[in-house]
């Protein structure tokens, strides 16, 4: 009799930790970077705008692209979203690892969104561009709320993203 792997349906194993066998290298940097830059702004728990700072902060050909193609500078961005999501008030050295448990609501279905993505797209391991992707594409989403304020919407974000992760496929 077959083992069933605990990682096929969900990104989530049994005890809450992440399945970290579904994730690109690349997409474990950026989940790593989104813990610390959650502990710095002082959140108890990794918020979607985390995950959207983490992506900034080491990102990979595909968000480069993604950037470049949106005109922006992405340590600039990244600097102010941490500006913007900064709490003067909370723990700065709050006791943070990828579990379930220290993940907000939005960030379980985002990344549950980005393995689904993922298989769709016939890939075992979700890539940052998964996460971005499904970061932008989200209802509600704070990071496609903060564009929006500025006149970019969700959609021009997402085909941009679309056509530099095709892009770098290609490359």
């Amino acid at each position: 009799m077959a083992i069933p792997d605990p990682c096929k349906d969900d990104i989530f194993l049994p005890n809450g930790q992440v399945c970290q066998d579904m994730l690109a290298d690349p997409t474990v940097k950026v989940l790593r970077e989104s813990i610390r830059l959650a502990r710095e702004t002082r959140w108890d728990s990794v918020r979607s705008p985390h995950i959207f700072m983490g992506l900034l902060a080491v990102p990979d050909p595909g968000v480069q692209s993604w950037g470049e193609k949106l005109g922006a500078d992405l340590t600039r961005l990244l600097g102010q979203f941490q500006e913007l999501f900064h709490q003067d008030e909370g723990e700065c050295e709050a006791m943070l690892v990828l579990h379930r448990e220290f993940l907000s609501d939005n960030v379980i279905r985002l990344l549950r969104e980005a393995h689904t993505r993922a298989r769709d797209h016939n890939r075992s391991c979700v890539t940052p561009m998964d996460l971005l992707i499904s970061l932008l594409t989200a209802t509600n989403s704070i990071v496609a709320e903060c564009f929006e304020r500025i006149g970019v919407t969700a959609a021009k974000l997402t085909e941009l993203a679309v056509i530099a992760e095709q892009q770098a496929k290609k490359g």
